[in-house]
């Protein structure tokens, strides 16, 4: 993972402490990683152990409060207390980003029941289940910034992604549902939908059945000739967005759904 660099001020959150949904990896750490540099105190969770240990250790070596919470965000009992030991260890709660999220190419004829509630539990259940369990939190200290990562694939359809597709547009209408009911709580509930970022995590799951994974110039190539700013996206550059949206600049934005992608699903498909 690269550093998020100096966008922002190091003191611009200073004093806030934020909840990484899937912050062990990938753009949840990529995320967790602007927010951290940023000077906010960051908790992630994961339900792979492993994943923080690794990613803590990272994090703290530059500097940043770290702490980490394991966690199944398909389980509601489970998100409530991750929420209540992350309140209680900090003090509070002003920023929770929904990052868990689980995503595999599968026919639609032939998906199994199984495998449709995998994905829609973690990415729609999930995230509803960690806003309602922050929302008390964050109403009894005076407000907060809730910001769930959703996609771009929904805008047009996308073959193979019926489950992933589904889970997303939910996600938007969540986020624009909960952003008009919670706003007297002075909570903003915002989107961010990323485009193409080649994560490992992402390499491994979008390639198609009995495929090989591509090569480093031909993912080169495809991103040269698909997306209009002419490269790949890095998860700081979701992190950037959401620590924007976890700062003062935005304080009146709220139901939104920002793309951050290159310009990509503004092309056809390739």
């Amino acid at each position: 993972m690269s550093a998020p660099g100096t966008i922002f001020r190091p003191d611009l959150l200073a004093g806030k402490v934020a909840l990484v949904t899937g912050g062990g990896t990938g753009i949840g750490l990529g995320i967790a990683s602007c927010l951290v540099a940023a000077g906010a105190t960051v908790a992630i969770a994961s339900r792979k152990p492993e994943h923080l240990k690794v990613a803590a250790e990272e994090l703290r070596a530059g500097g940043g409060k770290v702490s980490t919470v394991e966690t199944n965000v398909r389980e509601p009992e489970a998100v409530a207390r991750m929420v209540e030991r992350v309140a209680q260890e900090h003090g509070r709660l002003d920023i929770l980003v929904n990052n868990a999220a689980g995503n595999f190419y599968a026919p639609s004829a032939t998906l199994t029941p199984n495998a449709w509630r995998a994905v829609v539990e973690t990415d729609l259940y999930g995230t509803f289940y960690c806003c309602q369990a922050a929302h008390p939190v964050m109403k009894a200290q005076g407000g907060g910034r809730i910001v769930s990562i959703s996609m771009t694939l929904h805008y047009r359809g996308w073959p193979l992604m019926a489950h992933a597709t589904a889970a997303k547009a939910g996600v938007d209408a969540l986020t624009r549902t909960l952003a008009v009911e919670w706003a007297p709580d002075r909570i903003t509930v915002n989107a961010v939908a990323p485009g193409p970022i080649p994560t490992e995590g992402v390499k491994k799951a979008f390639t198609p059945p009995g495929a090989a994974a591509a090569s480093v110039p031909a993912m080169d190539d495809y991103a040269a000739r698909s997306i209009p700013m002419g490269r790949w996206g890095a998860p700081e550059d979701i992190g950037h967005m959401v620590t924007y949206l976890a700062s003062p600049a935005g304080d009146w934005i709220t139901g939104a759904i920002f793309v951050v992608d290159g310009g990509s699903w503004l092309t056809p498909c390739s």
